[in-house]
């Protein structure tokens, strides 16, 4: 069973995709900018805590939207490209779920110093974050030029 959209809808989508990319990835670079800064000594962790919890709403409205809207942008499942992505967007998913757990780690470690396994976890929470983040946007550029 396939959904045609019309020209109209998909114009919306398209346009709902687009705002739901900027709002989820958006938010994403803010809170990797802020760990940056933080593993720079520009901010304390606390200041970076406070700054990035709220935009785990963003994150996860971003996400969503990107998804609600994409189904209507014609995706073609048959496309190993296409595949790759949806991947990627499930990794996006478990590594959200993943980064709001390490923030509560985060949160718990309240003034002391943050030992090598949270810097480590939070690494690698950030790299697949981005690495999943930009695949994305990649195959979706690269499926837009069909």
């Amino acid at each position: 069973m396939h959904l045609q959209a019309g020209t109209t809808l998909h114009t919306a989508a398209l346009f709902a995709h687009l705002a739901s990319l900027v709002l989820g990835f958006g938010a994403v670079l803010a809170v990797d900018y802020y760990g940056v800064l933080w593993l720079t000594g520009r901010k304390t962790l606390r200041e970076v805590l406070d700054f990035t919890a709220p935009l785990h709403v963003p994150v996860w409205v971003g996400l969503g939207g990107l998804l609600f809207s994409g189904a209507f942008l014609h995706p073609d499942l048959g496309s190993p490209l296409t595949c790759v992505k949806l991947g990627l967007v499930l990794v996006l998913s478990l590594n959200g779920v993943q980064t709001s757990a390490l923030h509560r780690r985060l949160t718990a470690v309240d003034g002391d110093p943050v030992g090598p396994s949270l810097l480590i976890r939070g690494a690698v929470t950030a790299a697949v974050s981005q690495a999943a983040w930009w695949g994305a946007v990649t195959i979706g550029f690269l499926n837009s030029q069909h």
